[in-house]
């Protein structure tokens, strides 16, 4: 038998890769270094919290930070508000990238490249935050409703243009054939463009999701309500502004740092568990729908 030697990289190779795993290392500590302070901090003590330096480690348990925002009602009606957007967002928002991309993807749409250039011009460009104010409060009169808020964010090109070119990429034998069994374009889209897309459209919906649920500006833009406010303007409310007073009576014998931080764990568990059962279709869709320009 014969062993084949393996090729030793060469000097320059092997020190690219170790300052890149040094960089790469670096910038994981940046992201999980925060994140752990402030898990430890929503499950310490205040004795524990007020001593300072880092505190990555919980050395004591302590969850009445958790049982005092559990008993505070407009957390909970500010995450309700969060899902019911949340979910009618981005419903709304992948049926409109759904029915509009699929005739951008056909290269016998009319005037498909003057389409294309117009939505692609709205990336570059937009009329700015005063007219979309003046459109949403005074014209079309949505201010101080849910559909402020779903309906601006609704349509983006950037990901239009990637949901476009997952379309192309799927064969059009597929559809042929489907048309020579007598199905209409509508049957030809739901039943084999769609499934054959689950990849793109399940990366567009985590994009949409992440977005919906840490929008805030919108949110202090056009509601009034504090009944209808989202999460994140409610700890936006909470962790700058310092208005804790309705914490205050929960408990005093619990640190505000320790309910900022519980709040904070709190508002982002949802997209934490929902992260890893989409993270396997990120690289598929992304990288197959910026195959075609």
């Amino acid at each position: 038998m014969t062993h084949v030697k393996k090729r030793r990289k060469p000097v320059s190779s092997r020190i690219f890769d170790i300052v890149v795993y040094i960089l790469l290392f670096l910038v994981a500590m940046v992201t999980i270094v925060p994140f752990l302070q402030v898990v430890t901090i929503s499950l310490s003590p205040p004795e524990v919290v007020a001593s300072y330096g880092l505190h990555l480690i919980p050395t004591k348990i302590d969850l009445e930070g958790y049982r005092s925002i559990f008993k505070y009602k407009l957390l909970w009606t500010s995450y309700r508000n969060t899902i019911v957007r949340t979910l009618f967002g981005t419903a709304l928002s992948m049926f409109l990238y759904v029915i509009a991309a699929y005739p951008l993807s056909k290269k016998y749409l009319p005037n498909r490249r003057f389409w294309i250039f117009f939505i692609i011009f709205t990336m570059y460009f937009s009329g700015g935050m005063i007219p979309n104010y003046l459109l949403i409060n005074n014209w079309l009169k949505l201010s101080n409703t849910i559909w402020a808020l779903i309906l601006p964010p609704a349509m983006s090109a950037y990901n239009l243009i990637i949901v476009r070119n997952f379309f192309e990429s799927i064969p059009d034998s597929l559809e042929e054939s489907a048309r020579i069994d007598g199905a209409r374009e509508t049957t030809v889209l739901f039943k084999i463009v769609v499934p054959l897309s689950m990849p793109v459209l399940a990366t567009v919906s985590l994009w949409c999701i992440v977005g919906h649920w840490n929008a805030c500006y919108d949110c202090m833009l056009y509601i009034r309500d504090d009944t209808k406010y989202v999460l994140q303007y409610t700890l936006q409310r909470i962790l700058l502004d310092g208005q804790v007073q309705d914490l205050d009576h929960i408990g005093t014998k619990v640190n505000t740092e320790t309910m900022k931080m519980a709040s904070i764990v709190v508002s982002i568990l949802p997209i934490m568990i929902i992260y890893p059962f989409v993270q396997k279709y990120f690289t598929k869709g992304v990288m197959i729908g910026a195959v075609k320009g």
